[in-house]
């Protein structure tokens, strides 16, 4: 039986200002502490069970350590491990206790040098006395501070490099579905949306032709039960002081309504994520966006990222709108 990944597991983010970025994670952001040490904050969403979703860390300047994602079967750590050696892919061990409330992990590269990381074993602390909710089903209570989302639903990831040449490794080696993609002058795939679970992506690998560096980490997103939340959490933020990026809007790659804003303290983006579509069909063929769809692809309604220049070549319009999506200045090394 072939290794399978479960979910994702968490984002694990250095920050150049830890108690801000804690502040703003916690507070405003509304997720709940689950460990710390002087330098690492663990914490997770009222309705993750898992020791973490997010881990913070403290250093100087702010970049994406790395991506856990957590595997079907305890077996499945050690298979994914003989494949990715027998594929040529370098594989680092990480020891039980090396990263809190996780066992025995290993630890890779995908091509274009962003970190991945798949473990099995996980603890599930239960919430502290006074914020525990009395849902069997729910470890903490909603509402408790800021925003409160329920859950971790995706990452998004940036590279200088040919980002097919990753869908095709993450299909090939770690078994994730491509579910919508933009094609540019029916050729070169600028943009993917992939999952292992009936999400439209837990994962999107997208181009960024001029990042300093091939590894970029673009946003985690963090689930909202619907769109009045997303709202919700917009006037939070202002209320605590910070502008979002961009949004409030309705993606139409996912169908997904939206609010990015960034982390004071890092730079880091989060996406506020509700609605999109869940995938049950076991035949699901990929959606196919071209440079003609981006008007209508990044932005069905809300704040216009993209507005194309009339003389640009399509291949030219469509790494600026994805460009435009993401400024530079949000995105930080991964």
């Amino acid at each position: 039986m072939n290794p399978e990944i479960a979910k994702l597991g968490h984002v694990s983010l250095v920050t150049p200002n830890l108690e801000k970025s804690l502040w703003f994670f916690h507070e405003v952001i509304g997720l709940e502490i689950t460990e710390r040490s002087s330098d690492t904050v663990y914490l997770r969403a009222y309705g993750e069970f898992e020791h973490h979703s997010l881990v913070l860390k403290a250093g100087d300047r702010a970049y994406m350590d790395h991506i856990g994602w957590r595997v079907k079967r305890p077996e499945d750590v050690e298979l994914f491990e003989r494949m990715l050696k027998a594929s040529g892919t370098e594989v680092q061990k990480v020891l039980k206790g090396q990263e809190a409330g996780q066992g025995d992990a290993i630890r890779f590269q995908m091509p274009t040098g962003h970190n991945l990381e798949l473990y099995y074993d996980v603890e599930k602390p239960l919430a502290p006395e006074g914020e525990r909710s009395v849902l069997k089903n729910q470890t903490h209570k909603a509402w408790n501070r800021g925003i409160s989302p329920r859950r971790i639903d995706h990452v998004n990831v940036w590279t200088s490099h040919d980002p097919g040449t990753a869908h095709n490794w993450l299909a090939d080696q770690l078994g994730f579905k491509m579910r919508e993609y933009i094609r540019v002058n029916n050729e070169q795939v600028l943009a993917g949306w992939m999952s292992v679970t009936p999400l439209v992506h837990d994962i999107a690998v997208m181009a960024e032709p001029n990042a300093p560096t091939p590894a970029r980490f673009h946003h985690v997103a963090y689930w909202l039960d619907n769109a009045q939340d997303v709202l919700r959490a917009c006037d939070i933020l202002r209320e605590h002081g910070i502008v979002p990026d961009s949004g409030p809007g309705k993606h139409g790659i996912s169908q997904a309504l939206f609010t990015y804003v960034q982390d004071p303290g890092s730079g880091h983006r989060v996406e506020l994520f509700s609605n999109s579509y869940l995938i049950f069909d076991p035949d699901w063929e990929p959606i196919e966006w071209t440079e003609k769809d981006m008007d209508l692809g990044l932005t069905y309604w809300g704040p216009t990222e993209y507005v194309p220049h009339q003389n640009n070549h399509p291949m030219d319009q469509t790494t600026e709108a994805l460009s435009q999506l993401s400024p530079l200045a949000a995105l930080s090394k991964g």
